[in-house]
């Protein structure tokens, strides 16, 4: 299962408060078969601030990493894959059709610091 989304019927407002509230569950479905080192490496890639989320290197040295030759020899219950796909297609959607933030220039573009940079008089009396 998707971890913000959890059907094809979640509303894009739904989906996107829990991104951005960082909700998410690891503890229905397939989930509950999933050791608590994989649940601890998922929560911290998905941590919701992109400062705390592991690097590419910290996931390589995750003890679920490696570690993985002691891992059970578990496999995973399907779900239907409509559902799967439904609720990707829901996230992406959801994300695809937010409001965008506004683009941001540099600094120095804005207007305040252009009028800033003109010259100005160098005393009172130059008025």
């Amino acid at each position: 299962q998707t971890p913000f989304a959890q059907g094809p019927n979640d509303t894009p407002e739904d989906i996107l408060q829990r991104i951005g509230e960082g909700k998410f569950s690891l503890d229905s479905g397939n989930w509950v078969s999933v050791s608590p080192a994989a649940k601890d490496l998922v929560t911290q890639m998905l941590h919701l601030d992109p400062g705390q989320r592991l690097t590419a290197a910290q996931v390589a040295n995750h003890p679920w990493l490696l570690h993985r030759e002691a891992l059970p020899n578990l496999r995973l219950l399907l779900q239907d894959a409509s559902l799967v796909k439904g609720a990707i297609t829901a996230t992406y959607r959801a994300i695809n059709h937010s409001p965008r933030a506004p683009n941001l220039g540099p600094v120095a573009a804005s207007a305040l610091a252009r009028r800033r940079g003109k010259s100005r008089p160098k005393s009172s009396t130059e008025v």
